[in-house]
């Protein structure tokens, strides 16, 4: 075996690398890939700590990619004799009179060897293409589960949009690198070796020819290695803000047309468009400039060995078999050449995506969960000490400031102020959707960082601004508040929520079903169907983000009863622009610029409140104090 060749050792390295990037990252203690295939702790990036994750990342088929090189290596040596055969079946048997038993016999071997082949070919595509697929499918699961642990904060730092790229495209990208790896990187470097070594025993002299070759062939690829990689990680970038603009288009497609913003969404599309077309054309002119080089390299190797051995064999130096197997090999090197540079080209693309993905797997939870369970909520009280919050953590401007709040388990809290006055961010708090940047949160009588987020998120039921329906049918979205609801305590939660009326007039009642982000549904019916979710998880307290504003008054005030009925002893925290949905709290918080204004009753805010009283006033004024 002929020392190996510096495109066969740049290879290696290359794809250590890539292979270390792609799995090495997922060691940090942040990392918890699908709860079910955590990786081994490594201080290390060596090579043996790297096939360990790669190992344990494979689940299940990790026995499926071990198999696979066994197979190749057996399908590359059948095709690395096959040449061989062929020589001496020529050499021996057509021209040295050999006879026909000899032709027959190496023929039937070289069909044999053909067969064999084939079928290792087979196996190992098939076991190459199984490990690959689950291995995308376990990686797929690690970013999923790790998006799931993120708090608003975590999700904050990357957009959806972003999100939904790496969880798809990006990982397609590594399951092709990784796919041409397991397949070709190992086939490639074998055949490659295993080719050059049988020309060379064919004929030192024109093996020369490759030798001569090699400076070019390896620039080309270190050339395009070096480029390729900040250009695919910018053409990433611009697939992300087409995503992007796609969704929010999608997403806010009745505002567009409301507002007659067809053109304009339009040119903002097309920008991007544009912008992504000129990432990748910028990315695959380095292929465009690339490629030719090397097929033409490889082309003057094939012609200069057609005239040189064309010679040696005119003056008896080579026999015409030895020189029609040195075509062979050729070829076989060719193609292993051309292999290595498609191996390249994937890598440089996975190795962006292997980076977008190492940030999100990276990507530490601003919340931490304690280990463990953790007891229920003792009852409804809620106790700000001296809270602030910043959004950009400490030494950002302060979005709340200096909160003490006490509420006693039981009592229903109205919450009113003006748009912006971070209404809707002090409730957050109370599940840990964020954590506080200062101060202290009591829930229960006991610091809400001593609960696990499940127990403490399961005696929390919270109605967002955004009322979010998932695709299925009524009965599904409402067993999310207790999978383990009856009939009976459907219908209650329903008809507290005012939503029995118009789901017994639909045709299917229960059983309608509903798309997604409960398109088929008005703003009120979505209002009153997530009410009734929260309703049925029976919590100890229960958060309405302005979560009636889509309804009438008189269906607000009936809303109002039934959660009196529904949830009684528990606490209720009620954000609301109307007055009138607040009046028969027990009390009720005036927040303004992320600072406590006041609190008290309807009548006690009105005499010593200014701005609840100016709030009264101008919606007296146009008739939403009803």
């Amino acid at each position: 075996m002929p020392k190996q060749s510096p495109l066969f050792r740049m290879e290696r390295k290359f794809l250590r690398k890539l292979l270390a990037d792609a799995f090495t990252l997922q060691s940090s203690p942040a990392f918890s890939p699908g709860r079910t295939h955590s990786l081994p702790p490594c201080a290390a990036e060596g090579r043996n700590c790297m096939l360990k994750q790669l190992y344990t990342l494979l689940g299940e088929y990790r026995r499926d990619a071990l198999l696979a090189p066994f197979l190749i290596f057996g399908e590359v040596l059948m095709e690395l004799f096959i040449p061989y055969v062929m020589a001496g079946l020529i050499d021996q048997g057509v021209l040295g009179g050999g006879g026909i038993s000899y032709t027959v016999k190496m023929g039937g071997l070289m069909i044999l060897m053909a067969l064999a082949a084939l079928i290792f070919g087979a196996l190992a595509g098939r076991l190459a293409s199984r490990a690959c697929t689950g291995l995308a499918a376990n990686l797929r699961t690690a970013l999923f589960d790790k998006v799931m642990d993120f708090s608003f904060s975590n999700v904050d730092h990357f957009s959806s949009a972003s999100l939904i790229t790496r969880l798809t495209s990006d990982v397609t990208n590594v399951q092709n690198a990784f796919l041409m790896i397991l397949r070709m990187g190992l086939r490639a470097p074998i055949l490659l070796a295993g080719a050059a070594s049988m020309a060379v025993l064919i004929s030192r002299r024109l093996s020369l020819i490759f030798l001569a070759a090699l400076p070019i062939l390896a620039a080309a690829i270190i050339y395009m290695m070096k480029n390729g990689y900040p250009r695919f990680q910018q053409m990433l970038r611009r697939v992300d803000d087409m995503n992007a603009s796609v969704q929010e288009n999608l997403t806010g497609i009745r505002v567009v047309k409301a507002y007659v913003r067809e053109e304009h969404e339009t040119e903002k599309f097309t920008e991007n468009a544009e912008a992504l077309r000129k990432a990748q054309f910028f990315a695959e002119r380095l292929i465009l400039l690339t490629l030719p080089i090397l097929q033409l390299t490889i082309s003057g190797c094939i012609v200069a060995v057609v005239w040189f051995g064309g010679n040696l064999v005119i003056a008896g130096g080579l026999e015409l078999g030895q020189l029609s197997a040195f075509l062979s090999y050729v070829s076989q090197i060719l193609m292993s050449l051309m292999f290595l540079s498609m191996i390249f080209l994937l890598c440089v693309l996975s190795r962006a995506s292997v980076t977008r993905i190492q940030e999100v797997l990276a990507e530490t939870p601003s919340i931490q969960d304690i280990p463990g369970p953790s007891s229920e909520l003792a009852d409804g009280s809620i106790e700000f000490i001296d809270a602030s919050f910043s959004y950009g953590g400490p030494g950002d401007n302060l979005t709340l400031e200096h909160i003490s709040l006490s509420i006693r388990s039981g009592e229903m809290i109205g919450i009113i102020g003006g748009t912006g006055s971070a209404k809707s961010t002090l409730v957050q708090l109370i599940p840990r959707l964020y954590d506080l940047s200062d101060g202290q949160l009591l829930v229960g009588g006991r610091p809400v960082q001593e609960y696990s987020l499940d127990a403490l998120r399961k005696g929390i039921s919270m109605v967002l601004q955004k009322n979010t329906l998932f695709s299925g049918t009524i009965r599904e979205n409402l067993l999310w508040g207790n999978p383990n609801a009856t009939q009976q305590e459907l219908e209650n939660a329903c008809r507290a929520a005012q939503a029995k009326e118009f789901i017994d007039a639909l045709p299917d009642g229960l059983e309608t079903h509903v798309e997604q982000g409960g398109a088929n549904f008005s703003g009120g019916q979505k209002q009153r169907l997530c009410i009734a979710r929260a309703l049925l998880s029976r919590p100890k307290i229960m958060i309405l983000d302005d979560s009636t504003s889509a309804v009438d008054t008189a269906t607000d005030t009936r809303i109002r009863e039934g959660l009196r009925r529904e949830l009684h002893g528990a606490t209720v925290l009620l954000i609301a622009q109307r007055i009138g949905s607040l009046r028969g709290a027990d009390r009720i918080i005036v927040i303004e610029n992320g600072m406590i204004s006041g609190i008290g009753t309807h009548e006690e805010l009105l005499a010593s409140n200014p701005i609840y009283r100016e709030i009264a006033e101008s919606q007296e004024k146009g008739g939403m104090a009803t």
